[in-house]
């Protein structure tokens, strides 16, 4: 019986940290309701998965362990890699037959570059060395960066040299990812440079595609670059949370599932 009640424990548990990573925030109360316990055995819980780094408790409930300028490295950016590839698949109908697009740094974004069309007709500008690289292993000779500083983390190019790049450019259409996407805030990146460019992205597109895995929605990061009005399109996993999905139709962005 005790090796019954530890396997539930176990279990209880697994659906706590799982809860936080997705929704971005865990609430006592709801978590007790919805597993149908006290709220002080989720308490418990909570102390024992805080203790193993999986969660970081608050008043009332608990957050994803990172900070707000938390942000993976490049080889560890395998997270939802099935999911990325359905959403690339999605955004590759978003692809123009010819004109010029804009490839974001990103997991997502790599995964499009290496899954697109490249008629003749079409000119690719990123300021990822990844995006890049993937581009000139298919021999695709029309592919731009913006230069500038290249940051280890993300191998993105970012500061001023990369931000003159924008000047005097416009694309048909940017795809973005984002750390982040905060319902209250916006996308949100832990990066100033970053973000700096995400912005310019942006407002240098006529039309602008997210793409990002379900787990990056209501979660927050350190700067805002961009809102949801920003957005044309959402391209996402069928993974994402019902309630997430609604805030993404309120905001009045196109959204795709993949």
């Amino acid at each position: 019986m005790e090796k019954a009640v530890a396997m539930l424990a176990a279990e209880r548990r697994r659906t706590l940290a799982e809860t936080v990573r997705t929704r971005g925030r865990l609430e006592v109360a709801v978590a007790a309701a919805e597993l149908r316990t006290s709220t002080e055995t989720i308490r418990k819980d909570l102390i024992d998965l805080e203790s193993r780094g999986l969660l970081r408790r608050v008043h009332g409930g608990a957050l994803p362990p990172e900070s707000l300028t938390f942000e993976p490295t490049i080889a560890s950016r395998t997270q939802h890699a099935e999911e990325k590839r359905r959403i690339a698949l999605r955004a590759v109908q978003q692809v123009p037959a010819q004109g010029a697009v804009f490839l974001d740094a990103g997991s997502t974004t790599l995964v499009l570059a290496e899954l697109m069309p490249l008629p003749a007709g079409l000119i690719v500008f990123t300021n990822a060395l990844t995006v890049a690289g993937a581009l000139a292993a298919r021999d695709f000779a029309d592919c731009h960066t913006t230069g500038g500083r290249v940051r280890p983390t993300s191998l993105a190019e970012v500061g001023p040299q990369a931000l003159r790049a924008f000047d005097d450019v416009r694309f048909d259409v940017a795809f973005v990812g984002t750390n982040a996407v905060s319902f209250s805030r916006g996308l949100c990146t832990p990066d100033p440079e970053e973000a700096a460019i995400k912005r310019a992205i942006i407002t240098s597109a006529d039309r602008v595609v997210l793409l990002a895995d379900h787990g990056k929605f209501g979660r927050d990061s350190l700067v805002r670059y961009a809102t949801l009005s920003d957005v044309d399109v959402v391209i996402t996993g069928v993974e994402v949370l019902d309630e997430h999905r609604d805030a993404l139709v309120e905001a009045g962005v196109e959204l795709l599932l993949a």
